[in-house]
Protein backbone atom coordinates (compact mmCIF):
# COMPACT_ATOMS: atom_id res chain seq x y z
CA UNK A 1 0.00 0.00 0.00
CA UNK A 2 1.25 3.56 -0.40
CA UNK A 3 -0.21 6.47 1.55
CA UNK A 4 -0.37 9.77 -0.45
CA UNK A 5 -0.57 13.18 1.68
CA UNK A 6 -0.54 16.55 0.29
CA UNK A 7 -0.70 19.72 1.45
CA UNK A 8 -1.08 23.20 0.20
CA UNK A 9 -1.24 26.57 1.32
CA UNK A 10 -3.50 29.29 -0.77
CA UNK A 11 -2.88 32.82 -1.69
CA UNK A 12 -4.79 35.62 -0.32
CA UNK A 13 -6.69 36.34 -3.78
CA UNK A 14 -6.39 34.27 -6.88
CA UNK A 15 -8.17 33.51 -9.71
CA UNK A 16 -11.10 36.81 -9.03
CA UNK A 17 -11.41 35.31 -5.32
CA UNK A 18 -10.58 35.14 -1.82
CA UNK A 19 -8.37 32.00 -0.14
CA UNK A 20 -11.95 31.11 1.79
CA UNK A 21 -13.93 30.58 -1.66
CA UNK A 22 -10.85 29.33 -3.38
CA UNK A 23 -10.00 26.33 -0.59
CA UNK A 24 -13.86 25.19 -0.94
CA UNK A 25 -13.90 25.10 -4.68
CA UNK A 26 -10.37 23.01 -4.38
CA UNK A 27 -11.88 20.90 -1.78
CA UNK A 28 -14.69 20.49 -3.88
CA UNK A 29 -12.53 19.49 -7.51
CA UNK A 30 -10.42 17.07 -5.28
CA UNK A 31 -13.34 15.24 -4.09
CA UNK A 32 -14.50 15.03 -7.22
CA UNK A 33 -11.17 13.14 -8.26
CA UNK A 34 -12.05 10.36 -5.27
CA UNK A 35 -12.97 7.20 -7.50
CA UNK A 36 -11.54 7.73 -10.86
CA UNK A 37 -9.33 4.58 -10.57
CA UNK A 38 -9.87 1.52 -8.90
CA UNK A 39 -7.61 0.72 -5.96
CA UNK A 40 -8.00 3.91 -4.10
CA UNK A 41 -8.78 2.76 -0.49
CA UNK A 42 -9.02 6.12 1.25
CA UNK A 43 -9.29 8.92 0.38
CA UNK A 44 -9.99 12.50 2.68
CA UNK A 45 -9.71 16.12 1.62
CA UNK A 46 -9.88 18.03 4.78
CA UNK A 47 -9.61 22.13 5.56
CA UNK A 48 -8.06 23.89 8.26
CA UNK A 49 -9.78 24.07 11.89
CA UNK A 50 -10.20 28.09 12.28
CA UNK A 51 -9.54 27.45 15.56
CA UNK A 52 -6.73 25.38 15.61
CA UNK A 53 -2.76 26.43 14.86
CA UNK A 54 -2.52 24.72 11.11
CA UNK A 55 0.50 25.48 8.61
CA UNK A 56 -1.61 24.92 5.66
CA UNK A 57 -4.99 25.64 4.47
CA UNK A 58 -5.91 22.35 2.62
CA UNK A 59 -4.75 18.41 2.67
CA UNK A 60 -5.36 15.09 0.70
CA UNK A 61 -5.02 11.73 2.14
CA UNK A 62 -5.01 8.84 0.21
CA UNK A 63 -4.18 5.14 0.79
CA UNK A 64 -4.01 3.11 -2.27
CA UNK A 65 -3.21 -0.44 -3.46
CA UNK A 66 0.61 0.75 -5.12
CA UNK A 67 2.46 2.94 -7.34
CA UNK A 68 0.90 1.44 -10.34
CA UNK A 69 -2.78 3.10 -8.82
CA UNK A 70 -0.89 5.97 -7.30
CA UNK A 71 0.69 7.18 -11.04
CA UNK A 72 -3.09 6.04 -12.90
CA UNK A 73 -4.15 8.80 -10.43
CA UNK A 74 -1.81 11.08 -11.26
CA UNK A 75 -1.95 11.25 -14.98
CA UNK A 76 -6.54 10.36 -15.31
CA UNK A 77 -7.49 13.27 -17.05
CA UNK A 78 -10.04 14.08 -14.24
CA UNK A 79 -6.83 14.85 -12.07
CA UNK A 80 -4.97 16.46 -15.02
CA UNK A 81 -7.68 19.16 -15.24
CA UNK A 82 -8.05 20.30 -12.11
CA UNK A 83 -4.14 21.38 -11.87
CA UNK A 84 -4.45 24.45 -13.64
CA UNK A 85 -6.85 26.03 -11.02
CA UNK A 86 -4.67 24.30 -8.43
CA UNK A 87 -1.64 26.00 -9.69
CA UNK A 88 -3.21 29.11 -10.44
CA UNK A 89 -4.32 29.30 -6.70
CA UNK A 90 -1.58 27.89 -4.27
CA UNK A 91 1.19 29.50 -2.88
CA UNK A 92 2.73 26.47 -1.41
CA UNK A 93 2.89 22.67 -1.73
CA UNK A 94 3.98 20.22 0.49
CA UNK A 95 3.95 16.26 -0.89
CA UNK A 96 4.91 12.87 0.77
CA UNK A 97 4.45 9.70 -0.71
CA UNK A 98 5.04 6.29 1.48
CA UNK A 99 4.51 3.12 1.66
CA UNK A 100 2.39 1.95 4.27
CA UNK A 101 3.82 -1.69 6.09
CA UNK A 102 2.16 -4.08 7.43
Amino acid sequence: MIRHIVMWTLHEQAEGADKDVNVQKAKALLLSCAAVVPGIRTFEVATATPSMDCSHDLVLHMLLDDAQVLASYQNHPQHLAIKPFMKAVVKERRCMDFIVES
